[in-house]
């Protein structure tokens, strides 16, 4: 018997902007149910009328119902319409409304996210609302090997918005808690393709390459979050370091490079004035040097200009051939 395994693609659902009713024009409407109930009921008690108090139970009913319709939207502010399990559209206009009382309330926005989030998870009311205004991620601080396998620290801070509310609504569980531990994962990702700041010649490392690093960020992390419907305006690494236990090493060792290069450019620079020396004197006809005296010049010369400690002339009142 041969198994065969079946693979259902999974719908993607886009937002589709929609407008209702204003909020100004149906509450006298409510209100007018309210009233009219009530004076209903008051005239069933007065008169034992029966159809009297029926038509104000129904009144009453109706204006409670109603209640339920109207909600309000801040600037960058959105509400998902849900109508019993199917999504009819997403209003992003701020103000007074008035929809389909029926219309789901969600089941709100968990609360505090972190560590905490799953033994201490609350849930308000949002009635589908998701704010659309840019939001601030301060990732913690991952400790990873990077493309060399030093063990390094490693942080960003990630800025981002909703921008599509049905997939932040619908494609993922939630959105909030899907950027958080996405970003932690491209955070990772990233320290393990680059070297902290020891690579090739011409090769972009972490200390170095700031400005490659945080793009190459940025789009690994509007890759990840794409499915949710999110949009990544900024990703900036917060914090670089060795980790502690490598960290007195890599000084040593970043110590010792800076004094290479250092030395290289003191040598550099004394054989050029030394050149510039021998050529002016050679120009001006001030003495004439043969070989051996410019060979002891020389040496004399890079002792002076190379050496750590302020040199100590000394007179000599012979010559080289006596």
């Amino acid at each position: 018997m041969s198994s065969v395994s079946v693979v259902t693609s999974r719908a993607t659902i886009h937002e589709r902007e929609v407008s209702v009713g204003s909020g100004w024009v149906a509450l006298p409407v409510v209100l007018v149910l309210f009233a009219v109930g009530v004076t209903a009921l008051v005239h069933a008690a007065a008169t034992e009328t029966a159809v009297s108090g029926v038509l104000g139970i129904t009144l009453l009913t109706l204006f409670t119902v109603s209640l339920f319709g109207f909600f309000t939207l801040q600037p960058n502010e959105a509400r998902v319409l849900v109508l019993f399990g199917d999504y009819k559209g997403t209003v992003r206009e701020d103000g007074f409304h008035f929809g389909n009382p029926f219309y789901s309330n969600g089941r709100g926005i968990k609360a505090p996210h972190g560590k905490e989030a799953a033994s201490t998870t609350v849930w308000n009311n949002s009635r589908n609302k998701i704010s659309l205004r840019s939001r601030n991620l301060n990732g913690e601080r991952l400790k990873v090997n990077d493309k060399q396998g030093n063990p390094i620290e490693i942080a960003a801070v990630v800025v981002w918005r909703v921008q599509d509310t049905a997939q932040a609504m619908f494609d993922v569980d939630d959105y909030e808690e899907y950027v958080r531990i996405q970003s932690e994962s491209a955070v990772r990702h990233l320290g393990s393709q680059y070297a902290y700041d020891h690579g090739e010649v011409h090769e972009i490392t972490l200390r170095s390459g700031v400005d490659e690093v945080s793009q190459a960020l940025q789009a690994e992390l509007q890759m990840r979050l794409a499915p949710a419907g999110v949009v990544v305006e900024e990703a900036r690494l917060t914090h670089l370091a060795y980790a502690p236990e490598v960290a007195q090493a890599m000084l040593r060792r970043q110590q010792a490079e800076a004094v290479l290069a250092a030395r290289q450019k003191i040598v550099q620079g004394a054989v050029s004035m030394v050149e510039t020396a021998l050529a002016t004197l050679a120009e001006r006809n001030v003495v004439e040097l043969d070989a051996e005296r410019k060979a002891a010049m020389v040496s004399n010369l890079m002792v002076v200009l190379c050496g750590d400690s302020e040199a100590k002339p000394v007179i000599n009142t012979g010559t080289l051939y006596g």
